[in-house]
């Protein structure tokens, strides 16, 4: 399978299939493609799978569009301004990324739900509560918010992260909620409560533009319903 990705903050991944191959993807992503893609809608695992898409984010069931008689091509578009990254997983190099991420992939990439192991991560973390793991092998293609900065970071290298700009991070990552220190600081800081120390080794991906922060910066501006 090859791919481009085409635009800058309203991107587009176009793939290029062989006849037989398949691309599995989220209802409403799907822009365009050849007449001889075949779509088939799936739970893609059973009745388990079908509701960890749902308390991640993601939509209950997938569309598995497979090339047949012939090469095909497919393109996913993004929902919202800002990224789309490939990447290529294989065993040992496994991703883990936030909720509504997954765009497309190929159908030998796994998907999974990821819970953060510490208590005070699901308790307070609010969006890194419950993220995505993405391992198998092939490329996966993630969306996310805004421009995309990435750091490598060394064994025991820390990263402290306002909550919701996390993108995504190698599995070998650890990440751990801290609170903002002193009271003053949580009270009239304007930043919140708390933050995400990520800690390496492992490779980090964090988005500019969370649309959460979009939600909230919007909300002022919009009519309020009075009864």
């Amino acid at each position: 399978m090859k791919y481009e990705i085409k635009g800058d903050t309203l991107p587009v991944i176009i793939c290029y299939l062989e006849d037989g191959e398949a691309m599995i993807n989220e209802g409403g992503s799907m822009a365009w493609m050849s007449p001889n893609m075949k779509m088939e809608t799936t739970s893609n695992g059973g009745i388990g799978k079908v509701f960890g898409r749902m308390f991640s984010g993601e939509k209950m069931f997938q569309n598995v569009y497979t090339a047949m008689h012939g090469k095909g091509m497919i393109a996913f578009a993004s929902s919202f301004p800002g990224s789309v990254k490939a990447f290529q997983i294989s065993p040992g190099n496994e991703i883990i990324a936030q909720k509504s991420a997954f765009l497309a992939s190929e159908r030998s990439v796994q998907y999974s739900i990821f819970f953060n192991k510490k208590f005070s991560s699901g308790l307070f973390g609010g969006e890194g509560f419950i993220m995505q793991k993405f391992s198998g092998n092939g490329i996966l293609f993630a969306e996310f918010d805004g421009h995309v900065v990435e750091y490598e970071l060394q064994p025991g290298q820390k990263i402290v992260v306002d909550t919701g700009h996390l993108a995504a991070m190698s599995s070998t990552c650890s990440m751990e909620i801290v609170s903002v220190p002193g009271v003053k600081n949580m009270l009239f800081g304007g930043e919140g409560f708390f933050n995400t120390e990520i800690t390496g080794p492992g490779h980090v991906w964090l988005q500019t533009m969370p649309i959460s922060n979009v939600a909230g910066a919007l909300r002022p501006y919009l009519p309020t319903s009075s009864n």
